[in-house]
């Protein structure tokens, strides 16, 4: 009689909790994440089109948030109902850069919850490169930067302002304020999975740190005031991208190379907190 054999995968996903020594799970981290860009990719068109599809507006909800935002704080600056002092720039470029900038990084900070609660039922089900859940959040942050640079361009057209070369460099600094806004995002995750209080708490704590940023109104210069533009690490990496846009130059240099490095030595851990999490988080899901 002959033996009967069988066949076995050429690739079989290995959780980390058999990833034993830091070599093993930093070669495991990078594995995944090489194996994760075809179905990331898949998310992040099933998520984008699943939030646009059942809009009456549509894609018009990414811009209508930081434009009403920018036209108010405009208004009661022309009203002269409130006083932000003056800027280097034309104040209605001033606020919408900045509003624009602040949207993306909110939505940085949601992206990772939101692309692990719309890929629930799949957690449970199916064992994957959890990576593709990151990249897709990254990709949906990406494009809502995207779409909302046509309002940066169209106020730009309509208040000119000088580009130089350093403006070529503007896409870095965005690009740290969209991996800062996901850092914090996948700390949060494991947690706001399993409590809904987390994203209703983050929805707070958005708003009062939107007021004790430079966002719509320059950083202030007088002591105690300025310590807090100081101590409030995305304000370095917002007022960086904005001078860059419209001004392309660099004014706060030494503190923005301090926060983007901080951002990517945090983004390292919060990746790893966030593979570390997520299996314990799945069975608690599952239970």
């Amino acid at each position: 009689m002959m033996n009967q054999t069988k066949s076995t995968p050429n690739f079989v996903y290995t959780p980390d909790s058999q990833l034993r020594s830091p070599k093993n799970l930093a070669c495991g981290m990078w594995r995944d994440l090489k194996k994760s860009k075809e179905l990331a990719w898949r998310l992040f068109i099933r998520d984008i089109s699943a939030q646009y599809r059942q809009s009456l507006l549509g894609i018009a909800w990414a811009f209508i948030p930081p434009i009403a935002m920018a036209l108010v704080f405009i208004f009661l600056q022309s009203k002269k109902v409130v006083s932000f002092g003056t800027t280097d720039i034309p104040y209605p470029v001033f606020t919408v850069v900045g509003t624009t900038l602040w949207q993306v990084f909110s939505e940085s900070i949601n992206a990772p919850l939101k692309s692990v609660m719309a890929s629930k039922p799949m957690l449970a089900k199916i064992n994957f490169p959890r990576e593709a859940l990151i990249v897709s959040a990254f990709y949906q942050s990406v494009f809502g930067f995207l779409i909302k640079s046509a309002i940066i361009v169209a106020v730009l057209i309509l208040y000119p302002v000088n580009f130089t070369v350093g403006t070529l460099f503007a896409p870095i600094a965005i690009l740290m304020i969209i991996l800062f806004g996901l850092t914090i995002g996948l700390l949060l995750t494991p947690i706001g999975t399993l409590y809904k209080d987390i994203s209703s708490g983050l929805t707070v704590i958005l708003q009062f740190w939107f007021f004790v940023t430079p966002v719509v109104y320059p950083p202030p210069q007088t002591f105690p005031y300025s310590i807090v533009a100081v101590i409030n690490p995305v304000s370095p990496l917002l007022i960086a991208a904005r001078d860059l846009i419209t001004k392309g130059v660099l004014t706060n240099t030494i503190p923005f190379i301090v926060v983007c490095f901080l951002t990517i030595c945090s983004m390292l851990l919060a990746w790893l907190i966030f593979r570390v999490a997520l299996p314990i988080i799945i069975e608690r899901m599952s239970a």
